[in-house]
């Protein structure tokens, strides 16, 4: 199948990464996937929650923010503020929250909690496996940073992480859904996988129909088709080179 926009069903959208794209966060990352763009930037911070104090052995934190800037999309979102957040918005910040605490050692960052945040700045379909694939590139440039500095003696990141969409379209398996695709796809699933080739999460829907295990299968195949790609650019981005698939 060619698609709207001349992809082949396999082909993922053109990815861009820009390190280092605000000043003041600790790390930080343009992401670009096709028409999809997220700023992602990590915020270090002395200090832990109060269920993680007094924890033995001491213990860091890892936590996600995630959000749709009012001109994101067609129409104006409603910027959301605490207790008003939306369950779509709250699921999001779980998801990405949980991807890249598996991939980091907590126990290695004693008393100091790494705050994600990932703010859409135009949407297209893909928007939370975007902020996990950006996320893990400016918790790596903080990362680094820190380590540079002293504040973190040893490397806490064990992995690499990131994430794609994958779904099926009158039985054709497609990569990489945007927004037409992912609103009139019959199964969307999107996967989230280590460079070491775990799985950390899949999340999937059967919009009209069930689903088969064979095409679980199917989808993770894909995904770890074109993953690979994806990590040798979040390794070159996190050393401070922009670059695009």
């Amino acid at each position: 199948m060619l698609r709207s926009d001349g992809r082949s069903s396999g082909q993922m959208r053109p990815l861009r990464l820009v390190p280092h794209f605000t000043k003041h966060a600790t790390g930080s990352v343009l992401i670009e996937v096709g028409e999809t763009k997220l700023i992602c930037t990590v915020t270090a911070e002395d200090g832990v929650p109060s269920f993680l104090r007094n924890s033995q052995p001491p213990q860091g934190w890892l936590t996600a923010e995630y959000s749709m800037l009012p001109g994101s999309s067609g129409q104006r979102i409603r910027r959301e503020r605490g207790a008003s957040l939306s369950g779509r918005t709250q699921e999001i910040q779980r998801l990405i929250g949980r991807a890249l605490r598996g991939i980091i050692d907590l126990n290695r960052c004693p008393d100091l909690t790494f705050t994600i945040d990932c703010d859409v700045i135009q949407a297209d379909g893909g928007t939370r496996t975007a902020a996990i694939t950006g996320g893990y590139v400016a918790l790596k440039i903080a990362v680094d940073r820190l380590l540079r500095s002293g504040r973190l003696r040893q490397n806490p990141l064990n992995d690499a992480v990131a994430a794609v969409s994958v779904g099926i379209k009158r039985g054709e398996l497609l990569v990489d859904l945007n927004y037409e695709e992912d609103s009139s796809a019959d199964l969307d699933m999107n996967v989230v996988m280590t460079q070491s080739g775990k799985i950390l999460e899949i999340q999937g829907t059967a919009e009209r129909a069930a689903f088969r295990k064979e095409d679980v299968m199917n989808i993770i195949d894909a995904a770890s088709e074109v993953l690979p790609a994806v990590f040798d650019l979040q390794h070159a981005a996190a050393d401070g080179q922009t670059v695009e698939s």
